[in-house]
C-alpha cells in the first residue's frame, strides 16, 4: 500500500458529498492525536462507511447483478466488465485512509474509558474490512492500520480472506460486550456525533449481531450445515425485531446529498435501472415498483438491457434515488432473509418458509409502509413443500436493492440466475475486482490479482 495511504486521512469535506453541516467545527486532522476525540473520529469513520457502501463500489455491484445498468462512461465501462486497475483506486484509498485507520483511532483512543464508543467503532470497522474483502479477497488488514509506527509497516502483508472473516466475528463480540457497558462505565457518551443510531447502544448492539449474520452466512460454500447453524445460533441470541434496521442518512444541502441522487444530478443517464430487475417488479406486481423507479420517458417503468446503453429508461426511484433518502447499512429483513436460508441448507423447510414470509411482510412494509394482501397471498404464503432456494434468493435480491450484498450473494447462490452481458469483455459477471495499481506499484508485499473471475476464498 502507498505510504501515504497509510500515514495520512483524509478531512470529512473530501468524501465527495460528504455532509458539511455535521462537521462545521471539525477543522483539525483526524490523525493529530492531542486533537482527536473519539466524538470526531466517530463522526468521520460514520461518513466513511457511507461513502463505502453507498458510493461507486454499491452501483459497480447493482450493474454486475442487473438492478442497475450502465448505460455511459465509466459506469459504461463496469456494464462490459472493464474494470482496469485504476477504476477503484479512489474507493480503496478511501476504505483505509478515510475509514480503517480513523475506526482503528476511535477503538484505542477511547479505550477503557469509553466502551461505548469505541465498540462502535469495532462495529464500522469490521462492516468496512467486511466490504474490502468481499471485493478484493485477501487484503492487508493486521499490519496496514500501523502505518504511523513506522517504515516497518509502510508495506503491509495481506491477511488471508479466512482470517479477516474470523477477526470480523471476534472483533464484533468485544463490540457488543462494549455496547453493553451501563453508562456510568462510560466518560463520554455518544449523541449526535453518531449519525446512524444518535448514540443508542441497544441498536448498535443489533446492527452488530445483523453483520455477524451476514458473515456466518457469507460462509455457506465453504461449511453449508456448520454456517447454517451458526447463523441460527446468532439469530437466536440476537434479539432482533422489526425495525432493528441501519441506514445512512443525508440532508438536503449540496455536499450533504444522498449519494445515488447525487451522482445521478452530476453524472445523469451514466446509470439507468436494470432491465432484468423491473422486468422482475413488474412481471411480479411488486408494490415496489413505483418507490425504486422512477417514471420513464415514456410515462411507465422500464429497465435497460444488460447489452444496452439506451437511456430513456426509469432512473432509481424516490425510496433510495431522493436528495435526502436514507440508504440501508443492515436490515432486519436481511437478518429474517438469512435465516431462512440457514434453514433451508439444513432441511427445515417448515421454518424455512415462515422466515421468508416474514421476511417479505417486514420488506414490503418497510419500503411502502403498509402492508400488500394481495403480493403477500403470492409471495409470502410459502410453506415446507413449496419453500426452495431460488425464492429465498430472489426475495431477497429484491429487498436489498442498492447495497454490495446482492453481489456477494450472487456469487454465493448463483441466484437469481443471471445472464452474462454478451457484450462485455468477458463472458462471466465479474466476481471480484483487481488490485488497485497503487498497490501493485508502492506495496512489495502486495498479493497481485488482475483476472475479475477469479473467485475469492468464501466464493470457491
Amino acid at each position: 500500500m502507498k505510504k501515504s495511504i497509510i500515514i495520512f486521512s483524509i478531512l470529512l469535506v473530501t468524501i465527495g458529498t460528504g455532509c458539511k453541516k455535521w462537521v462545521d467545527g471539525y477543522r483539525v486532522s483526524p490523525n493529530s492525536p492531542a486533537k482527536n476525540t473519539p466524538s470526531l473520529l466517530l463522526s468521520v469513520s460514520e461518513l466513511a462507511v457511507f461513502s463505502a457502501y453507498n458510493g461507486q463500489l454499491a452501483r459497480t455491484a447493482s450493474i454486475f447483478t442487473q438492478q442497475s445498468a450502465g448505460t455511459d462512461f465509466q459506469m459504461q465501462d463496469v456494464a462490459l466488465y472493464s474494470i482496469d486497475e485504476s477504476a477503484n483506486l479512489n474507493e480503496w484509498k478511501s476504505i483505509y485512509a478515510d475509514g480503517l485507520i480513523n475506526m482503528q483511532e476511535l477503538i484505542e483512543l477511547s479505550g477503557d474509558d469509553n466502551p461505548r464508543y469505541r465498540g462502535i467503532g469495532r462495529v464500522l470497522k469490521s462492516m468496512t474490512i467486511g466490504l474490502c474483502t468481499d471485493y478484493w479477497g485477501d487484503v492487508p488488514y493486521s499490519e496496514a492500520l500501523k502505518g504511523l509506527d513506522g517504515n516497518d509497516f509502510y508495506n503491509p502483508n495481506y491477511d488471508k480472506q479466512e482470517e479477516i472473516i474470523k477477526n470480523i466475528q471476534s472483533e464484533l463480540d468485544l463490540a457488543i460486550d462494549d455496547l453493553q457497558s451501563a453508562d456510568e462505565e462510560n466518560k463520554l457518551l455518544p449523541s449526535t456525533d453518531d449519525f446512524i443510531h444518535g448514540g443508542d447502544a441497544e441498536a448498535w448492539i443489533k446492527t452488530a449481531y445483523i453483520i455477524k449474520l451476514r458473515y456466518a452466512n457469507r460462509l455457506s460454500k465453504k461449511d453449508g450445515s456448520g454456517s447454517a447453524q451458526t447463523v441460527l445460533d446468532i439469530y437466536n441470541a440476537s434479539g432482533l425485531v422489526s425495525g432493528d434496521d441501519a441506514f445512512a442518512v443525508y440532508g438536503l444541502n449540496g455536499n450533504e446529498l444522498n449519494l445515488w441522487s447525487a451522482f445521478n444530478q452530476i453524472r445523469a443517464n451514466y446509470i439507468k435501472m436494470g432491465g432484468y430487475f423491473v422486468d422482475l417488479l413488474k412481471a411480479t406486481n411488486d408494490p415496489r415498483l413505483t418507490i425504486y423507479c422512477s417514471v420513464d420517458d415514456s410515462g411507465g417503468y422500464s429497465g435497460t438491457p444488460n447489452n444496452s446503453f439506451e437511456t430513456t429508461t426509469s432512473n432509481l426511484g424516490s425510496l433510495y434515488g431522493g436528495d435526502d433518502s436514507p440508504l440501508p447499512l443492515a436490515l432486519y429483513s436481511e437478518a429474517l432473509f438469512i435465516k431462512a436460508e440457514a434453514h433451508w441448507r439444513l432441511g427445515q423447510n417448515a421454518e424455512a418458509a415462515t422466515a421468508l414470509n416474514d421476511a417479505v411482510k417486514e420488506s414490503i412494509l418497510r419500503t411502502t409502509g403498509a402492508s400488500d394482501s394481495t403480493y403477500e397471498a403470492t409471495y409470502a404464503n410459502e410453506t415446507a413443500g413449496s419453500i426452495t432456494q431460488d425464492k429465498i434468493m430472489t426475495q431477497k435480491y429484491v429487498d436489498l436493492f442498492t447495497q454490495p450484498e446482492v453481489w456477494a450473494d450472487w456469487r454465493r447462490t448463483g441466484l437469481p440466475a443471471l445472464t452474462p452481458n454478451p457484450d462485455a469483455q468477458l463472458t462471466e459477471i465479474p466476481r471480484r475486482l483487481i488490485t488497485p495499481v497503487d498497490e501493485r506499484i508502492y506495496n512489495t508485499n502486495a498479493i497481485i490479482v488482475s483476472d475479475m473471475l477469479q473467485k475469492v476464498w468464501w466464493d470457491q
